[in-house]
């Protein structure tokens, strides 16, 4: 009962910093950036030209503009992931609507880049560090990412630079320097708090239940995994599993390991670089599965 209770514990303060990410992110736009032009990226930044163009709230853009994203990571992330999205969304989008009546912070461009830039990165930062997520743009890019050689990071920058070009055509491009300038030191936040957007990790499992831990993971994160036979000193014949992820996957690799072994032995590594034709798409899989 113990463990169930802190289990709950758990969950509790998760949604707590979820609401405390989403709602600094969104005073970070609200106070600092939208008043400026100075645009975010993702479906952020698509939301915030919209509304510029045609006066409907960016709260209510950016719920929208986000429902195909969600799916997109559902199909991919799963269930937990959808739920915490839409929570975070939700509570972005009420944050966007109440911080909106606040006069902004600062009119000096400079100022507005760099502290919106911070707080959005630590807001930003926070909700990806607790398996919440305020922009789909992310959860596509692994889908891209999987089935392509570009990196997640690769992905994102090359979305967010279609964006930034358009809003220097509508808005000016100086506006849309200071966007990139933001997007840069957010980026760098986000890195700082979460542990980097497309920093690739890796998993070491020692487990006894290497086998269903294997599928499940493929399963829900389409994550193949490699097994290595171990020995404990104390505990005997183990299994090691060794699976490369990215950052946002790590949150549910941690819940599918708390609910199917819990007596797993879990390091997360930082990976540097990746060498060699490391297996992204599904379609290889089942291809060796019929030989």
């Amino acid at each position: 009962m113990a463990k169930v209770k802190n289990k709950n514990l758990r969950t509790l303060i998760s949604y707590i910093m979820l609401t405390f990410g989403c709602m600094l992110a969104a005073l970070a736009l609200e106070t600092f950036l939208i008043p400026n032009t100075i645009l975010d990226g993702g479906v952020t930044g698509i939301s915030i030209i919209i509304s510029k163009l045609t006066d409907i709230p960016l709260s209510i853009l950016v719920l929208l503009v986000n429902i195909p994203f969600m799916y997109i990571g559902y199909k991919n992330l799963g269930k937990n992931f959808l739920i915490r999205t839409i929570y975070s969304v939700t509570v972005f989008s009420l944050s966007l609507s109440y911080f909106n009546l606040l006069e902004p912070f600062t009119e000096e461009m400079l100022l507005a880049t760099v502290y919106g830039g911070v707080l959005l990165g630590i807001g930003v930062g926070i909700v990806i560090h607790f398996g919440g997520c305020v922009d789909g743009t992310e959860s596509v890019a692994i889908v891209v990412s999987k089935k392509s050689s570009f990196s997640v990071g690769q992905v994102v920058l090359m979305f967010n630079l279609i964006i930034y070009t358009v809003a220097g055509f509508m808005f000016g491009f100086d506006r849309a320097m200071f966007s990139l300038l933001t997007y840069v030191i957010t980026f760098k936040v986000i890195d700082f708090v979460s542990e980097g957007l497309e920093q690739a990790k890796a998993a070491l499992i020692v487990t006894d239940k290497g086998t269903s831990l294997s599928k499940e993971i493929y399963n829900r994160l389409g994550r193949t995994t490699t097994t290595i036979k171990g020995k404990g000193l104390i505990s005997g014949e183990k299994e090691v599993l060794y699976c490369v992820l990215t950052r946002i996957e790590v949150y549910e690799l941690n819940r599918i390991i708390d609910e199917m072994d819990e007596s797993a032995f879990v390091t997360i590594l930082d990976v540097q670089d990746i060498i060699g034709d490391h297996i992204k798409s599904t379609n290889k899989i089942k291809k060796l599965g019929k030989n």
